[in-house]
């Protein structure tokens, strides 16, 4: 039996390259071409396990035509972000057998149409299921506030309307391996920077839904022999909060130190971790457990990232950064000072 042939589109990322992986280390026969911008460690890691490495832009069309003119078993997009790049898959959707999209669950929005990147906080039910309204579609800046998630609904509505079987998938704070914005950084720096003590608004108990990037591979592996139109949440089970995560990473690291478990009033003023929300966010994956999915641990799932957290820290020179040390998002959450001196005022009104 000839190997199956996919094509994964912006297969070198975190997200992207754990799918190549666990195509490449299916029981099944799988060829798989990875189209990347560039090249570099993660190309050639997955180069020597079997794969083809496809440099250049997903968005060219000559690439696009070079790479799927003969048809695919499975395509993964992993890049689009706006309707004009889902348009640019629709003449070769009749030729693949499964196509996968890569979402968000950014895309879905409260009664009130607020959603997760609204300056103000939405409040979902809990949990929150794939019939759960989204934001309007939108084809403006998909880099803004309120344009990132109505350019992907825009995204999906093109490839599930095409006809084709294309599964949309939802994810929550993706974390894995070679991930571009490694949110347990938060932990891990402050484990090797020997911290005495973490503060946790809201006694750690906040929850914004983890998904293991190694969960979104096995999902992948498995619509791609169960190709259908669908939308499914992707998301880690159970659901961990802001403790669960803490202390599985500072476990796995063997620190100790004082957890400040702050009450409202102490979380006004520190403790806000990268998972902090005032209302639960939690993704409902009956759908994709009903086809045979199973959900991976967070507990488990996240030690491998930890692990390669700790050996990027550790290579890195002393007068360097570690690579996403540039990322805005991760600005003033390494700032100790007011962090300490909420503490130190906190300790004093006791």
């Amino acid at each position: 039996m000839s190997a199956r042939r996919a094509v994964v589109l912006g297969g070198t990322g975190g997200i992207g390259s754990a799918i190549v992986r666990q195509l490449l280390d299916a029981t099944d026969d799988w060829q798989v071409d990875v189209v990347a911008r560039r090249g570099g460690a993660a190309a050639d890691a997955l180069v020597a396990r079997g794969a083809r490495f496809v440099p250049g832009d997903r968005r060219d069309g000559a690439l696009l035509r070079d790479v799927l003119r003969d048809g695919a078993d499975l395509l993964v997009d992993g890049v689009a972000a706006t309707a004009t790049d889902a348009r640019q898959l629709t003449p070769y959707l009749p030729d693949v057998a499964s196509t996968v999209l890569l979402s968000t669950k950014a895309v879905y929005a409260d009664e009130r149409g607020r959603h997760a990147n609204s300056l103000e906080r939405p409040v979902f039910p809990v949990p929150i299921t794939e019939a759960q309204p989204t934001v309007p579609a939108c084809e403006g800046d998909p880099t803004s506030r309120d344009g990132y998630a109505a350019n992907k609904v825009a995204a999906e509505q093109v490839l599930l309307d095409h006809g084709a079987p294309v599964t949309v998938l939802r994810p929550s704070k993706v974390y894995g391996v070679g991930i571009g914005r490694p949110r347990e950084w938060w932990v891990v720096r402050r484990v090797l920077d020997d911290r005495p003590h973490i503060a946790l608004a809201d006694g750690g108990m906040s929850i914004d839904h983890t998904t293991a990037a190694a969960g979104v591979a096995s999902l992948v592996r498995l619509v791609a022999d169960l190709p259908d139109r669908r939308i499914l949440n992707v998301a880690d089970e159970p659901a961990p909060t802001v403790l669960d995560i803490v202390r599985t990473i500072a476990g796995h690291l063997g620190h100790r130190w004082e957890e400040v478990l702050l009450d409202q009033e102490g979380s006004a003023l520190t403790g806000r971790s990268p998972w902090w929300t005032p209302s639960p966010v939690v993704l409902d994956t009956s759908a994709a457990r009903a086809l045979g999915w199973q959900p991976p641990r967070f507990e488990d799932a996240v030690l491998p990232e930890v692990d390669w957290l700790v050996e990027v820290a550790q290579s890195t020179p002393a007068d360097g950064d570690v690579p996403w040390a540039t990322d805005p998002f991760f600005e003033r959450l390494f700032d100790y000072g007011p962090e300490d001196a909420a503490l130190t005022l906190l300790s004093l009104r006791e």
